[in-house]
């Protein structure tokens, strides 16, 4: 079982401790450092900015939004990092979400899977560096001929020779059509909200893709990576009670009432009548309300909680079910060192 340091994405300011979080984490043997983005820092600037200070771990972005960039400029962007670290880039990619690829982006959410297809075969063409880069889709035509072009796209190859044409692309994905693609087109799955009791669930949408023709990988070659909380305390009532915001948050508030793939995971674990509760009361402005109705279960389906023995006992849970990384985050470096004990 491998590490993951997840940074996340910032809040109101830039976190003040990151950087000597990333270093500690290296140290303490971690495989790899992602940064995220919403609607606010991106996930490349904290990767190179950071990861200066590393010489060993992955640098990863979970996730990169498609709709924030072109293909193209995505893959610039990855192979740029890939140079600079020496040859330790993750790529990894999602869809979002429809309120902000259309509220903060301007670009429609339709076809998320074809959209998907098209912009990974596009980077990949680029690490590739075989032939100039073109593509036939729909949303991502190369060379662009619709409305308002001059006719005069020219189909290109990057300048920069890709140090890995091989580069790792990972996909975040949460429903069964997702997963499966993921398993097809990829190299690895940022799993959000993962349980491992519904594991068997899981490999059933993942074997759809390993048996897809012209599938990239097989299990035996395929990464899992996790975000889960884990958290080493004496005082688990204390943290069931703060990451109820959270769920609550996520539950009701991360995505349109009508279109929220968050709460549709929860739906799947068999949480609908909690779902429709919070999503109600968060949604009315009753947050606390919201909260309070998350059950200690619910959480714990997708966290590890407790004394050093028992997340200990759980990651065996984990890891058994399939996965290959827990990717954590912590709030300094205190909380990263009780964790460095549990890391392979």
């Amino acid at each position: 079982m491998k590490f993951g340091l997840q940074l996340g994405y910032w809040m109101a300011q830039p976190p003040a401790n990151a950087g000597e979080i990333v270093v500690a984490a290296e140290a303490a043997g971690f495989d790899a450092v992602f940064a995220a983005e919403s609607w606010g820092s991106d996930a490349f600037g904290p990767l190179a900015w950071w990861g200066s200070r590393t010489e060993r771990v992955r640098l990863g972005t979970s996730v990169v939004q498609l709709s924030a960039r072109t293909p193209a400029a995505t893959a610039m962007h990855a192979l740029t990092l890939d140079h600079l670290s020496g040859g330790r880039a993750v790529l990894g990619l999602g869809v979002s979400g429809p309120q902000v690829v259309e509220g903060w982006y301007g670009q429609p959410f339709a076809k998320p899977l074809q959209r998907t297809r098209e912009y990974v075969d596009i980077i990949r063409q680029v690490l590739a560096r075989e032939a100039p880069v073109t593509n036939s889709g729909p949303h991502y035509p190369l060379p662009y001929a619709g409305e308002g072009a001059l006719g005069l796209g020219k189909l290109l190859k990057p300048i920069v020779h890709p140090l890995r044409a091989d580069l790792p692309i990972w996909l975040g994905a949460e429903g069964p059509k997702n997963v499966a693609l993921t398993a097809e087109i990829a190299d690895g799955w940022l799993a959000i909200y993962y349980a491992p009791r519904l594991a068997n669930m899981y490999n059933d949408w993942l074997d759809a893709g390993f048996a897809r023709a012209g599938a990239r990988r097989t299990r035996d070659d395929f990464e899992i990576a996790a975000s889960c909380q884990v958290v080493i305390t004496d005082d688990a009532a204390s943290e069931l009670e703060r990451m109820r915001w959270v769920m609550a948050l996520y539950i009701g508030g991360m995505g349109a009432p009508e279109l929220n793939f968050h709460a549709q995971v929860y739906r799947r674990m068999g949480y609908d009548r909690e779902v429709d509760e919070i999503g109600r009361l968060f949604q009315s402005g009753k947050k606390a309300e919201a909260a309070a109705l998350v059950p200690d279960e619910l959480i714990l389906d997708t966290a590890i909680i407790g004394d050093q023995e028992h997340v200990r006992d759980q990651l065996k849970v984990w890891e058994a079910a399939g996965v290959t990384m827990m990717l954590v985050s912590v709030p300094d470096v205190e909380q990263l060192h009780r964790l460095a004990p549990l890391v392979d």
